[in-house]
């Protein structure tokens, strides 16, 4: 199983977000595979060790950067780009962080971005990123 730890600024949006997410899991019938839970990210580093990916709202870049330099966490934070973080989607949102823990696995630098996406309020994709026209 893989547990998402699900981070905004203050955990209101994120706690919105992951209630649909917690529904999408129990309607495609993936409780075995994926669980989510969410969390204000200045806490995230204390909860951390209990999640396999750290999955953050695309505002909080400056301060995944800031933490990966003051912290080195040894778990992938991905940073959702705007459109996949307000249409979150488990279907979607399953395969990129399928595809984030390989990529980390292969190379664990953080935060982990798919090719041609540094800068993620420049993503425009709305779906995976195996499924967009970018990969």
């Amino acid at each position: 199983m893989i547990h998402i730890l699900l981070c905004c600024g203050g955990g209101f949006s994120s706690s919105a977000l992951a209630a649909k997410v917690k529904k999408d899991i129990q309607e495609y019938h993936l409780e075995d595979k994926f669980e989510i839970e969410f969390s204000p990210f200045m806490i995230a580093k204390e909860k951390m060790d209990r999640f396999d990916i750290v999955v953050c709202c695309p505002h909080l870049t400056y301060d995944v950067k800031k933490m990966v330099k003051n912290a080195n966490p040894d778990k992938p934070i991905y940073i959702l780009s705007p459109r996949m973080y307000g249409l979150i989607d488990i279907r979607e949102l399953s395969t990129d962080v399928l595809d984030v823990l390989e990529m980390y696995r292969q190379t664990p630098i953080n935060p982990v971005h798919f090719p041609g996406e540094e800068n993620v309020m420049r993503v425009t994709r709305s779906v995976a990123y195996r499924r967009s026209s970018v990969s």
